[in-house]
């Protein structure tokens, strides 16, 4: 059986991660500094927790459920205790793509990250629903990389990685590279900001007299439609009126060169950041 030592089992991430796992092939052994994670991993899913030594001795796998500007201290602190071989899982691109994990070539270093649910999708159940985030009860596509490590070894980090973000529809493979332009790129320093001028957008109408329930309404509405005629979800066009809106709103939203925030220093600059 593989064995699998999860560090930061009783955290918001890493709580995911164990409940996941809990009746897979996978031996979990389980880590958490914390007396609260440790009290909500016991009563959450009844398990006890083991030292980092005990959790590593023997295993064959390592996830690292711990927060990015931890992940070096973690990666570091466990480094000597590390048999030749050992695969380290972490769940986002930045700490690896910034190095912070040891320079250990006998190592594999495995690295995935969930799409998350996507809008537009046929989920009926409540709890799929209601499940934004993902690996809980609504599908979800992932991506994941072999950063290095022999190439056998991805067979055995996608099918973790299957476990640990499931119900999984599509898993697509992709660098450490591509991934660090999906995250922070596309999705935080993108979409994130832009859909926070959304909502700063609709504050803004409300404050000029529409009420705020009609302003969010009108707004997820359109955001629905608009965005399935954009990203080809239906067969559609949009008016006149409204490609002319977007000719005159692009240019006053965004900066000629926004787009430099993909250049590969750019990215660097973000990740360094956030770690």
């Amino acid at each position: 059986m593989t064995s699998i030592a999860l560090f930061g089992a009783g955290g918001k991430m890493g709580y995911r991660l164990a409940s996941n796992l809990r009746g897979s092939r996978f031996e979990v052994r389980h880590v958490e500094v914390s007396p609260a994670g440790q009290e909500r991993l016991k009563k959450g899913l009844g398990f006890d927790c083991v030292t980092p030594d005990a959790a590593l001795e023997g295993a064959d796998v390592v996830v690292l459920a711990v927060p990015d500007t931890l992940i070096g201290r973690v990666a570091a602190g466990i480094n000597e205790t590390l048999k030749p071989g050992t695969m380290v899982v972490a769940l986002d691109a930045a700490a690896p793509f910034a190095g912070h994990l040891p320079e250990r070539s006998d190592l594999t270093y495995f690295v995935t990250h969930p799409c998350h649910p996507p809008i537009f999708n046929d989920e009926t159940e409540l709890a799929a629903r209601n499940d934004h985030f993902g690996g809980v009860a609504a599908k979800q596509h992932i991506v994941s990389a072999l950063m290095q490590g022999p190439e056998s070894d991805y067979a055995l980090g996608e099918e973790i990685a299957k476990v640990i973000w499931a119900p999984v529809m599509r898993s697509h493979r992709v660098t450490v590279e591509q991934m660090a332009l999906l995250e922070p790129g596309l999705s935080e320093t993108v979409c994130a900001t832009l859909l926070d001028v959304m909502r700063e957008a609709m504050d803004e109408v409300v404050a000029r007299g529409v009420p705020k329930e009609a302003a969010r309404d009108f707004l997820l509405g359109h955001m629905n439609v608009l965005g399935a005629v954009i990203f080809g979800e239906v067969d559609g066009v949009f008016s006149d009126a409204c490609n002319k809106a977007i000719t005159f709103g692009k240019p006053v939203l965004m900066r000629h060169d926004w787009k430099r925030v993909f250049e590969p220093q750019e990215i660097a600059d973000s990740i360094r950041r956030i770690t």
